[in-house]
């Protein structure tokens, strides 16, 4: 998939604490992409055909909610692509479908199989709108509507884990302990929230965006000489050949050899919107 061919949509305000944006693709031409985990669980509405997931032997329903994932994966389709995409941030999505995130841990999971009415609804009324623009008022009509079902206790620890989020963002070293000190809890209530709410444990998140903050650093230095040992140390890794290892086992590639066959883009660090 070319980003070109996306478009990308930012939620209204009183979405944007919970929805990192909206994005759009199309295209009638085969697809063979290959995928890195970004640390943002999102749902999936296909209006044409959906896409094929061989490490999963999956193909994705109209509705798929697609949860954290630790290992890179290809996306196939034949051609005929149209898909509408809510990408969540990392800790918010359990708010919206009133079920732990972790359930979604490596999976691609049907949004009927969930007996969500209102989904439901909502997957046939993007099917037959031809107008993405609408079918984006739709799935922010239904987003709010759980809001205002989910005000009470699940809102206030998202805040909790929103500081988390951010200490882990900025320094993906920083120890469990010191993330449940920041979030006011135990150590093992942190991590109970943390897995409920993110979809995989506090260390494995970091995993994520150390990866994550290693490829913003690549695709910001593209035509550069660029420098294994620095990212190393900018990303949080211990050294730089913890870098190139974890890095091979989130991409499939050491990180020289990436770019030779693309461009570095970390979804978790750049901002379309």
């Amino acid at each position: 998939m070319i980003l070109e061919d996306f478009k990308f949509y930012k939620p209204c305000k009183l979405l944007q604490p919970y929805v990192r944006y909206y994005w759009v693709f199309k295209s009638n031409q085969p697809q063979n992409t290959l995928t890195f985990p970004i640390g943002c669980p999102q749902i999936i509405f296909h209006k044409q055909m959906p896409l094929y997931i061989p490490e999963l032997n999956t193909t994705q329903d109209r509705v798929a909610i697609s949860g954290q994932v630790n290992f890179p994966s290809h996306l196939y389709a034949n051609g005929n692509v149209e898909m509408i995409v809510v990408v969540f941030h990392p800790h918010t999505m359990s708010m919206f479908l009133n079920l732990p995130t972790s359930l979604f841990y490596n999976q691609e999971v049907s949004g009927y199989s969930l007996e969500n009415k209102k989904l439901n609804e909502l997957a046939i009324r993007i099917s037959d709108c031809e107008d993405n623009s609408v079918c984006i008022n739709y799935i922010e009509k239904w987003l709010l509507s759980q809001i205002a079902n989910n005000l009470s206790e699940t809102s206030y620890n998202i805040k909790r884990m929103d500081a988390a989020i951010r200490q882990i963002y900025s320094f993906p070293q920083t120890t469990v302990t010191e993330l449940s000190s920041i979030t006011c809890l135990c150590k093992k209530q942190f991590e109970r929230l943390f897995h409920s709410l993110v979809g995989m444990n506090p260390k494995e998140y970091a995993r994520i965006a150390r990866f994550q903050k290693a490829l913003a650093q690549m695709q910001h230095q593209t035509g550069k000489e660029i420098s294994q040992a620095q990212i190393a140390y900018t990303s949080g890794y211990s050294d730089q050949s913890h870098f190139i290892r974890e890095f091979k086992k989130l991409s499939g590639y050491t990180p020289m050899s990436l770019l030779k066959v693309s461009a570095p883009y970390s979804d978790l660090f750049t901002n379309p919107v």
